[in-house]
């Protein structure tokens, strides 16, 4: 009998809560840009309850887990009246290609997750491992990119029905089909020529999610004519703003990135994103404290010390980093208006006058 079919026929399996992960499978592989570029596992987890949903995953959240489950569970742990063999999970790699080492390891994940979750009930209800397999707030609001492969960010929607009391016609947005689609998946809406499809959402920049006849799925926006869009939506991507000072100016750019505002950045994450934005080596990262002093950044704490600083200064436009770099030259120490001869780097305790 085969371990998975072994642990479905045991009393204490069958106790289990029905949220907890039973089975997941790496879908897709995504690139965000936040303070670094980096390749994120799009996973469909399945519940012992039948439920199923994307969770968004790096590699190093994998390696984490891995860690702490060998510490607590592994084989010769003292740390737990429990222990098991844990699958192999492949190490760290550092050359390369980051999508191809991505892909690569989609193989592996798989088959590490697969014998994860076939490990004995009581493991499965682990803290990290419910959390690993958790669709958190993050997860539920990402969209999907590979959508014949993948599900959608709404799942639920009602059909418009517009033989329905009230209907409005001529508000409700709506799109014209300039020629047929026929969908690969149950996900995909399918519709002829000349069929007028209303409008739910916009999943992405290239696919819309409708209804038509009573029918409700996705569709590439190539495939229609738009009579009434759908309402703006507010923008959600946040901005880091920075200033650049050069020998005789300063300028101001904003930069884009995929990471929460109140998130924390790793300092070398920060150095390389600058040295690519501003196409310069020979820099140093500084900011501003409440006595209007550049300070130099040199390490995560003085990243952290920055971010905390910042956080009780006036609210910044929405979606702006309430924190600010300036970018200086790394010999230039005028900017920290003391003489070369004297100068001493600031440290979060000392800084120039």
């Amino acid at each position: 009998m085969s371990l998975p079919r072994q642990l479905r026929n045991e009393s204490d399996y069958d106790q289990l809560p029905d949220d907890v992960a039973v089975s997941a499978t790496i879908a897709d592989i995504e690139e965000k840009r936040g303070f670094s570029s980096y390749y994120v596992f799009v996973i469909e987890v399945k519940t012992k309850g039948g439920g199923r949903y994307m969770v968004f995953r790096r590699y190093r959240q994998f390696y984490n887990l891995h860690g702490k489950l060998e510490e607590r569970y592994g084989v010769g742990s003292k740390n737990s009246p429990f222990t098991c063999t844990l699958p192999i999970l492949p190490g760290k790699v550092y050359v390369g290609a980051k999508r191809e080492i991505a892909e690569s390891r989609i193989t592996i994940l798989n088959t590490y997750m697969k014998k994860l979750l076939n490990l004995p009930a009581w493991f499965l209800m682990d803290e990290d491992v419910r959390l690993f397999f958790y669709q958190s707030s993050f997860d539920s609001e990402q969209t999907p990119l590979g959508l014949r492969r993948l599900r959608p960010r709404t799942r639920r929607v009602k059909s418009i029905c517009p033989q329905e009391p009230g209907f409005d016609r001529m508000a409700a947005p709506r799109a014209e089909a300039l020629f047929d689609f026929t969908g690969s998946t149950k996900l995909e809406l399918s519709f002829k020529k000349g069929d007028l499809i209303y409008l739910l959402s916009k999943v992405n920049k290239n696919w819309f999610e409708g209804t038509v006849r009573d029918t409700t799925g996705i569709f590439p926006c190539a495939f229609v004519n738009i009579i009434k869009d759908l309402p703006q939506e507010e923008d959600t991507v946040n901005w880091l703003r920075c200033y650049y000072h050069g020998d005789n100016f300063t300028s101001i750019r904003d930069i884009s990135v995929e990471e929460d505002l109140s998130s924390t950045p790793v300092f070398q994450d920060l150095m390389e994103l600058m040295r690519r934005e501003f196409g310069c080596d020979d820099i140093a990262l500084n900011y501003r404290d409440a006595e209007g002093d550049l300070i130099r950044l040199l390490s995560d704490e003085d990243v952290l010390l920055m971010v905390l600083q910042c956080k009780d200064r006036p609210v910044f436009p929405k979606h702006i980093f309430p924190w600010k770099l300036h970018v200086t030259q790394q010999d230039d120490y005028t900017v920290y208006n003391t003489s070369p001869a004297g100068y001493a780097i600031p440290t979060q305790t000392e800084k120039g006058p």
